[in-house]
C-alpha cells in the first residue's frame, strides 16, 4: 500500500535526506490483527489509544470499528466489520476487503497488544512533537501585533502540558490493599506530627484547627460581598503561610514560595496593605504621605521583616488558567535551588476576573466559570499545593434580614461549589450594623427612639473588631463558623479572644 507523503518543511531534511514523521505500520497491522483474533486485546489498548494516534487513517479507521463493535457487545472480526467497512473509501483505496483479510492472516500473539498499543500513542506523541515545533516556529515567523513573545511561549507551553496529561498509559484499578497501606503510612505521619498540622497553616489557629490546615491537592473558595475583607484575609493568609515557609524546621516546606495572583489590585498596592498590616499603620496614611516619623520608622523595619519572605506577587489582568497554570509551573521549577524547595501555596484574588481561556469564550457565564474552576482544581491536583481563590457573592445576601452567606449566595454557585474542597466564606456584621444607624420616626416617641438606638449601640459593641468566617463546606472534615478580630484601620486579621479570657478578668 503507498503512503502519500506531506510535503518536506527545511526543518525535515537532515544531510540532504528527507525525513518523514515517526511511525510504524507494521505495529499497527499487528496490533489490529491481534484484536481481530481475538477481541480480548482491545481491553489492553483501549484506556489510552484512539483512533486518531494511528499514523495510519485506514488502520485508525479499522480500529476505530472495531471498537464501536467490542463496546456494543458484538464480535469484531472480518465477517462484522464487512458490513461497516466495504463502502468505505479510505478501506477500498488501500486494497479492500482483501486488506483487511490480510491483517488478521498475519495475527501475532495477543501477549504483546499493550506493548503494540503503547509503542503506537509512542510514536502519536513525537509526531504531535514535530507538530507543535513546527507550530511555533511559523507563529514566531508570523508576528502580529495582538499577541507578544511571552504569549506565544505561554500557548506552547499549554500545548505540551495538554499533550502530556492526555491519554496517559498507566492508571487504572488499584487493589484496595495498596489503598489501605497508604492510608496507614497517612495515619503514621499524623501520629508522629503529635497534632500538628497536616497541611499549609494559616497563621490563624481557630481557622487551622477547623480546616487542619490547607492541604495539598485541594481548591479553597473565599468568598463574601465587597468590603468584607477577603483579600485582606487572604494576604494574612498568604503571609502567615511565607512566614511558615521561611522559618519551619521540617525539611520538605523549608523555602517554598508562595504564588499570589493579585487580578483586581496592582502589586504596589497589594504590598501597600501588606506593608500597613505587618506596621499595623493604616494605609490611607501610607498613600497620602500622612505619616509621622515614628510610623515611618516602623514602616521600614516592616517592610526589612516582609522583604525575606518567600512570597512572589502577579498583577497581570485578565490571566487565563492556562496562564497560571504556566507561570505556577515555571515557579515550581526555577525556585527549586539550594535555598528554595518549590511551591507551597496558590492564592488568586479573584475567581470571577479570570479569563476564559483563547477560543473557549461562551456566551453562558456559568460555562466559563465551570472551565475556569476545573482548571483550577485541576492545577491543584496536578502541583500537588493548595489553591486559595477568592470569589464575590450575588447581591442575594443583601435582601435578607440575616445576612450571613449561604453556599446558594455564590456567583455561579453549582460550578465553584462541586468543584471545591472547601468553601469559606468571611462576613463582619459590624459593616451592616454602622450603615443601619436607626433614625427617629415622625410619629414615633423619643424614649422609643432611643432605646431603640441603645439597642443598636449594644450590637455595635458586641460586634465591634468580630469577624466570622463560615466553613460551608468542607469535603474532608467538619463544617462551621470561626470566630476573628479585624482591624479595620489595618485592615488585619488575628485570632479572637473571648473577653472571658483576657488577662484583666483574670483573677
Amino acid at each position: 500500500m503507498s503512503i502519500p507523503l506531506r510535503v518536506a518543511e527545511p526543518a525535515d531534511e537532515a544531510g540532504n535526506v528527507l525525513r518523514t514523521p515517526p511511525h510504524n505500520y507494521e505495529a499497527e497491522r499487528a496490533l489490529l490483527g491481534a484484536i481481530l483474533m481475538n477481541n480480548r486485546a482491545f481491553e489492553r489498548v483501549n484506556e489510552f489509544l484512539d483512533p486518531k494516534h494511528f499514523a495510519d487513517p485506514v488502520n485508525g479507521r479499522i480500529y476505530e470499528s472495531c471498537s464501536k463493535l467490542i463496546e456494543q457487545a458484538q464480535p469484531a472480526n472480518p465477517v462484522t466489520l464487512k458490513t461497516y467497512l466495504e463502502r468505505d473509501d479510505l478501506v477500498i483505496a488501500a486494497g479492500g476487503m482483501k486488506y483487511l483479510a490480510n491483517i488478521a492472516a498475519g495475527a501475532v500473539t495477543v501477549i504483546n497488544a499493550g506493548d503494540y498499543g503503547k509503542l503506537i500513542y509512542d510514536l502519536f506523541l513525537r509526531r504531535e512533537l514535530i507538530a507543535l515545533g513546527e507550530d511555533m516556529v511559523n507563529d514566531a515567523f508570523d508576528s502580529s501585533p495582538d499577541e507578544s513573545a511571552m504569549d506565544q511561549i505561554e500557548g506552547s507551553e499549554q500545548k505540551l502540558f495538554d499533550l502530556a496529561s492526555t491519554g496517559n498509559v498507566e492508571g487504572g484499578f488499584r487493589t484496595f490493599q495498596d489503598a489501605l497501606v497508604q492510608a496507614i503510612n497517612l495515619a503514621e505521619a499524623a501520629h508522629r506530627r503529635e497534632g500538628a498540622l497536616a497541611g499549609v497553616t494559616s497563621g490563624l489557629r481557630d481557622v487551622d484547627k477547623k480546616l487542619g490546615g490547607l492541604h495539598g491537592s485541594d481548591l479553597l473558595i473565599l468568598a463574601g460581598r465587597p468590603s468584607m475583607g477577603k483579600t485582606a484575609l487572604a494576604t494574612t493568609m498568604a503571609v502567615n503561610a511565607a512566614k511558615y515557609f521561611a522559618a519551619t524546621d521540617r525539611a520538605e516546606d523549608r523555602g517554598k514560595q508562595v504564588a499570589f495572583f493579585s487580578l483586581e489590585m496592582s502589586a504596589e498596592q497589594l504590598a501597600t496593605r501588606i506593608l500597613a498590616e505587618g506596621a499595623k499603620i493604616n494605609s490611607h496614611g501610607i498613600r497620602t504621605g500622612g505619616l509621622s516619623n515614628d510610623d515611618f520608622a516602623r514602616l521600614v523595619v516592616a517592610s526589612q521583616n516582609l522583604s525575606v519572605l518567600p512570597l512572589c506577587i502577579d498583577d497581570t489582568p485578565a490571566v487565563t488558567v492556562s496562564t497560571i497554570r504556566t507561570r505556577c509551573r515555571r515557579l515550581a521549577r526555577t525556585s527549586k535551588t539550594a535555598s528554595h524547595h518549590g511551591l507551597g501555596l496558590i492564592v488568586i484574588d479573584y475567581l470571577q476576573l479570570i479569563a476564559p481561556a483563547r477560543g473557549e469564550r461562551s456566551e453562558n457565564r456559568v460555562q466559563e466559570i465551570s472551565a475556569i474552576t476545573r482548571g483550577l482544581k485541576a492545577l491543584a491536583k496536578d502541583l500537588g499545593v493548595p489553591v486559595l481563590a477568592l470569589s464575590q457573592l450575588s447581591r442575594a445576601v443583601e435582601q435578607r434580614e440575616d445576612k450571613r452567606p449561604q453556599l446558594s449566595d455564590l456567583r455561579e454557585s453549582g460550578t465553584i461549589e462541586q468543584d471545591s474542597d472547601v468553601v469559606m466564606f468571611v462576613y463582619r456584621e459590624q459593616y451592616y450594623l454602622e450603615r443601619a444607624e436607626p433614625s427617629q420616626k415622625p410619629e414615633e416617641a423619643s424614649d422609643k427612639y432611643h432605646e431603640r438606638h441603645a439597642k443598636w449601640q449594644e450590637r455595635c459593641e458586641l460586634a465591634h473588631n468580630i469577624a466570622e468566617v463560615i466553613v460551608a463546606k468542607q469535603r474532608h472534615g467538619p463544617i462551621g463558623t470561626v470566630k476573628l478580630h479585624f482591624e479595620a484601620d489595618f485592615t488585619h486579621f488575628s485570632d479572637h479572644v473571648d473577653s472571658e479570657h483576657l488577662p484583666e478578668q483574670l483573677e
